[in-house]
């Protein structure tokens, strides 16, 4: 053994000597894949019996980063240690020290952001991206603010959930954190104080939804009245620079005539402004360290054509916007929870031409939104975006959780099912869905051991999807929560029954762009 590995194999064993002499103390036990090693420290995560608490054991050098942490200080056979909270302000404390920990920018190939409604499914998705292989960059910690108002979290909230879940399970092979469908530049503020690294914009609000279907008089009123000043340019320049003008996408080409200008401009051009806004607030916030920027004009009735997506990209491009991934309206209907609805021949040619878009223009990513459950169009959507994609889930990890829950605790799950059949018709009213209460099965007459096979019926897992927020907020006349707390004492009681739930519905999403 040469000197070098000889002071190394030294340096491990004198790592599970500290640790071996704190662990012996009694009353942790340890989570294996959470054991981590830096010149400074030793760090775990151990259950005890107050719970889950971060173990910091230093070495000589690190002695002095204890005070960086809230939490119960000793020594055992000579070895200090501290045993801490899982709070905000060790979250950031760990981030500082393990830097894999903190989010920073993807890369830019295969991504994929795993909405966690409940801040506990992180070590189920690091299982299910570990399954798979290949190099899909995951992003933890992801949440709109429409999902944080609804489940009552934070923004620092929903980065630390993820840091301690990746922690946990070991996960240091970077992530991102994605504040989704940012409408205001509030919103953007509040993201990147607590820590964002990528920010998904919504202009739906500024799309126009008539163009589609005005009368040619009724889009040359709407053009003459875009915001010519806030898109810095006239109807002139534009017409110059764009109208006639063919896009070669390398194999075909995309071709704007006079009436596809004005319809794309006029559904658009006021989202391109609003983006632009948005962008230019975003860098100064940022002032001048990186982040991933993506635009989403995916949330609207009708599909973005191929001439629509070359205006947005050249127009934003034009004002100095520099996007990752772009999220365009895509064929079909890509409702919450549930496969894709349309037909997959017209969702592969759609996909094709979006693409090379894409390519050409940027290069910039496909982001697919709703993405999850796709399952029937993963594989044309990875062959089409060459590994430039970014798949967006969000609800699908709790219906998970609520798969764990029919399967240990039957009741809780026939009772938050019941709730939401109540709220259902309210709460859909801002998501794709098209389940009917008329078509849901009755609770009551499933018996314990099969509600779990209640996850697989369309209508129930659309009706238990956008009814998250009411069931995570209700409430007792006296304040305390009807069935959070139930939930997630539940989950974390049987945390292996939820990850193992969660990794193998995350591997049948992941494992088509695993190889891209």
């Amino acid at each position: 053994m040469n000197a070098t590995r000889a002071a190394e194999h030294r340096g491990d064993a004198g790592r599970e000597t500290r640790l071996a002499h704190v662990l012996d103390r009694g009353g942790f036990t340890l989570q294996p894949a959470s054991r981590a090693a830096s010149d400074a420290a030793d760090w775990a995560m151990a259950q005890t019996p107050s719970g889950a608490r971060l173990l910091v054991v230093p070495s000589a050098a690190g002695a002095g980063l204890l005070s960086d942490f809230d939490g119960e200080r000793g020594e055992h056979g000579g070895t200090p240690f501290l045993v801490g909270p899982p709070t905000a302000r060790n979250a950031a404390a760990l981030r500082r020290h393990l830097p894999w920990l903190e989010p920073r920018p993807l890369p830019p190939g295969t991504s994929a952001g795993f909405g966690d409604r409940l801040g506990l499914a992180t070590p189920g998705h690091v299982r299910a991206l570990q399954a798979v292989g290949g190099s899909i960059a995951p992003v933890f910690a992801q949440q709109s603010i429409r999902e944080m108002t609804r489940t009552a979290r934070s923004p620092q909230a929903v980065i630390d959930d993820a840091t301690w879940g990746s922690f946990e399970a070991g996960w240091q092979d970077g992530q991102g954190a994605d504040a989704d469908h940012l409408k205001t530049t509030a919103d953007i503020t509040a993201c990147a104080d607590a820590g964002f690294t990528m920010y998904t914009i919504d202009p739906g609000e500024h799309v126009s939804r008539g163009a589609d279907t005005a009368a040619p008089g009724e889009l040359r009123a709407a053009w003459d009245a875009l915001p010519w000043d806030r898109l810095e340019d006239s109807p002139a320049s534009m017409r110059g620079r764009l109208a006639g003008r063919a896009f070669d996408l390398g194999g075909e080409s995309v071709q704007i005539d006079e009436g596809a200008l004005v319809k794309a401009a006029v559904k658009y051009g006021r989202a391109v402004a609003h983006v632009t806004a948005m962008f230019r607030h975003l860098s100064a916030v940022r002032g001048g360290r990186p982040f991933d920027f993506e635009v989403s004009v995916d949330e609207t009735d009708t599909p973005t054509t191929p001439a629509e997506h070359v205006f947005v990209a050249s127009e934003l491009r034009r004002l100095g916007v520099r996007w990752a991934s772009l999220a365009p309206r895509l064929v079909g209907r890509f409702e919450k929870g549930v496969d894709y609805i349309g037909d997959p021949a017209a969702f592969d040619a759609d996909m094709r031409v979006h693409a090379a878009i894409a390519r050409a223009l940027g290069p910039y990513k496909i982001s697919l939104h709703s993405g999850s459950d796709k399952f029937s169009i993963y594989e044309a959507a990875a062959r089409h975006t060459r590994g430039r994609i970014h798949v967006k889930t969000a609800g699908t990890s709790y219906l998970e959780a609520l798969r764990a829950i029919a399967i240990v605790a039957p009741d809780l799950f026939r009772s938050v099912y019941v709730f939401a059949l109540g709220r259902y018709e309210e709460d859909r009213a801002s998501y794709h869905v098209s389940a009917s209460l008329a078509l849901a099965p009755d609770a009551d007459g499933v018996p314990g051991g099969d509600c779990a096979a209640l996850l697989e019926h369309f209508h129930v897992r659309q009706i238990l999807h956008v009814t998250f927020g009411s069931v995570l907020t209700a409430r007792h006349a006296d304040g305390r929560p009807v069935f959070a707390d139930a939930i997630r004492s539940t989950l974390q009681s049987h945390a292996e029954v939820y990850a193992s739930c969660l990794e193998r519905h995350f591997v049948r999403h992941l494992r088509p762009f695993a190889s891209r």
